[in-house]
């Protein structure tokens, strides 16, 4: 997911030939025009191990996702009532979940994200994955997650738009410990576009996300 300027790691970003953004919540970057290409999350490696986020396996063969207490997630994505629309935003919201773990475990080729991502999607965030292991940082805080709206065409192809709020979000240097806490200004704010594909699983895998920072959708 994008990140903000100042820090070292969105320095990383800003020469990725994927053009990530690696760091989480508030922004002086002025970038928030552009569309960059994206397949992202946030993370956890050390941290309070009471009460983490856990997202149990299902159907499928789905993972089980177990991230740190210091990380939170609100998804304010309200059921559809079309069946086919809420596989989507269940999955979407594991995928988001699955790239956090990968940085929690250090793992650029975690079968969790993997499960999520195929394609230009699982590349870019294999390059995202591994320069979060490469600096040992990650993001501390909460996400919120909000206007969420679900395409599907036909039984395989489907589109997912939604904002994201990282403004309660912060980059955490490992060793030593930092947290590098920011305002919150109007690119703490981040719409996303993922196009994803119901694989012979059923399962809904993200292939491309695009993403704009400070977009004015997304504004509180």
């Amino acid at each position: 997911m994008n990140r903000r300027r100042p820090t070292l790691l969105a320095a990383l970003a800003l020469t990725a030939a994927t053009a990530l953004t690696l760091s989480a919540c508030g922004s002086d970057d002025d970038s928030s025009g552009n569309n960059d290409k994206i397949a992202g999350a946030d993370t956890g490696s050390s941290g309070p191990s009471a009460s983490p986020t856990t997202s149990k396996p299902s159907e499928a063969g789905r993972p089980e996702i177990v991230l740190p207490a210091d990380l939170s997630y609100t998804f304010e994505w309200p059921k559809t009532g079309d069946k086919d629309k809420d596989a989507v935003l269940a999955d979407g919201e594991q995928s988001i979940k699955a790239v956090d773990l990968a940085i929690v475990n250090q793992d650029p080729l975690d079968k969790a994200y993997l499960y999520y991502y195929e394609g230009e999607a699982a590349a870019g965030t294999q390059d995202f994955i591994q320069a979060y292991v490469k600096e040992n940082a990650r993001i501390t805080g909460a996400y919120r997650f909000y206007d969420a709206v679900v395409n599907v065409r036909g039984e395989s192809s489907a589109s997912l738009v939604y904002c994201e709020d990282q403004g309660k979000a912060y980059d955490m240097y490992l060793e030593p410990k930092k947290i590098n806490k920011t305002p919150v200004t109007k690119n703490s704010y981040v719409l996303y576009n993922t196009q994803l594909a119901r694989n012979d699983k059923g399962v809904w895998v993200v292939q491309e996300m695009l993403s704009q920072r400070g977009s004015d959708k997304c504004q509180p």
